[in-house]
């Protein structure tokens, strides 16, 4: 009797190329980079087997790198049987089509745009995750079809072989498919933000129901790998899944933390960004970003140990300009002091940013008690106890501080409503004009 053997399909190789331009940045730099596209390749399930680099004054406009290098990366495939060839640079629609043309047979050829996406789509563990994933990746596709990738629309039973009406099968197949193609991605994408929509207004629901119940909530950001999530778990006691790998974690982790004073507070992990990120997956999580744009204050972690924390608190620091950061107040926590070697300190200078800075060791729990009075002295810097005195006729003013406030209690007298409350600092010019001042 024959015996078969199952056998698994063998690991795609890679190819890695990463350019540098003269006059903006370093060859330091330029490896930094590599060696980050190495780590996201790995997480992605690719094994490199090798690297092409080079400095450039311009790009190349039809191939990114030019002739030379191309037949240079050609060889390198060739001489290590690599499968695919990444660039560390997006490539443009014509750079994706030119390079296909130009390289080895059945090599592909993507970018660290497609890697990271991949990456997204193998970690997404809820619905909104897995769509927001979906919606970049078709987003990012769109412009980039050629007839290589045509395939949606035969899946869909459609095409130009079935000679549907319209006469649609007097045209060439290849045209045929390509804008079939087109209009099935158009439509996914219309139903993917249709839905990412709903959540986004589910979302802000719970956002301003946690609002009514005046806790503050304090959002986690900071670049991928460093350690949020470990921290939230150290901090809460929580299980959130960490691993050392890049976005081991995408979708939003909200626990509830109680502070030194008592008070109890809510603490939001939160997807980590990386240098070069798409903005394609920038606009897709829209709904999740929103959690660090409507936090109380912002907790920014840093790999204290990394040769590139400064370049990492940079990348974070950019990416939340693009999303039209509000002024929240922010406190830069320095992770994994257990790494760290003390004569090379912290070399970042743009601290007026940052209200404290934290050095702590979320895995050996150290450092948190003075993380968390931090928390606490920042917070009480961002609200103010009031009581008002609400006269009868302004019940309007009454309902609406339930909604922006956390109400204490509330009595009457013979002038109306007085009210004890909480208010964000910046609502005090509001309310002013009620506040009770209590005479000794």
């Amino acid at each position: 009797m024959a015996q078969y053997e199952l056998t698994q399909p063998a690991q795609e190789t890679a190819i890695l190329v990463g350019i540098g331009y003269r006059g903006t940045g370093s060859r330091n730099e330029l490896e930094a980079s590599l060696a980050e596209l190495t780590m996201l390749a790995e997480t992605a399930g690719i094994d490199v087997v090798g690297t092409v680099s080079q400095m450039v004054d311009r790009i190349d406009p039809a191939t990114l790198v030019g002739k030379g290098k191309v037949e240079e990366i050609s060889t390198a495939i060739e001489m290590h049987n690599a499968t695919v060839v990444i660039f560390d640079d997006e490539l443009s629609p014509r750079h994706q089509r030119e390079l296909e043309r130009r390289m080895p047979e059945n090599v592909k050829v993507l970018d660290r745009s497609t890697i990271i996406l991949d990456i997204f789509a193998q970690h997404a563990r809820t619905r909104e995750g897995a769509l927001q994933v979906e919606l970049a990746q078709y987003e990012y596709r769109l412009p980039r079809l050629t007839r290589q990738w045509t395939h949606l629309a035969r899946q869909a039973g459609g095409g130009s072989a079935r000679g549907g009406s319209g006469g649609v099968g007097l045209r060439g197949p290849g045209e045929t498919q390509l804008e079939v193609d087109r209009r099935e991605i158009g439509r996914k994408i219309t139903k993917l933000k249709t839905d990412l929509e709903s959540v986004r207004q589910h979302r802000s629901q719970h956002r301003n129901q946690r609002r009514k119940s005046g806790i503050p909530v304090i959002a986690l950001t900071g670049y991928t790998n460093a350690g949020k999530s470990t921290l939230l778990n150290a901090i809460a006691n929580a299980d959130v899944y960490v691993a050392d790998q890049l976005f081991a974690t995408l979708d939003p982790t909200t626990r509830r933390v109680t502070l030194p004073s008592g008070q109890q507070v809510l603490f939001t992990d939160t997807v980590g960004f990386i240098q070069k990120l798409p903005t394609t997956l920038v606009a897709a999580f829209r709904a999740t970003l929103e959690e660090i744009t409507e936090a109380d204050v912002l907790l920014h972690v840093v790999d204290v140990s990394h040769a590139n924390a400064n370049a990492h608190i940079e990348a974070v620091e950019d990416t939340l300009a693009e999303m039209d950061m509000p002024d929240i107040p922010r406190i830069l926590v320095w992770n994994k002091e257990d790494r760290w070697h003390r004569s090379q300190p912290p070399a970042f200078q743009a601290i007026d940013v940052y209200e404290e800075q934290v050095l702590v060791s979320a895995v050996r729990k150290s450092g948190l008690d003075v993380l968390l009075n931090s928390v606490e002295k920042v917070i009480r810097l961002q609200f103010c106890d009031m009581k008002l005195l609400i006269p009868y006729h302004r019940g309007d003013v009454v309902s609406r501080l339930f909604s922006v406030g956390q109400v204490f209690d509330q009595t009457h007298s013979g002038e109306g409503v007085i009210v004890n409350v909480r208010l964000p600092i910046y609502l005090y010019e509001h309310y002013r004009e009620y506040e009770l001042i209590d005479e000794d």
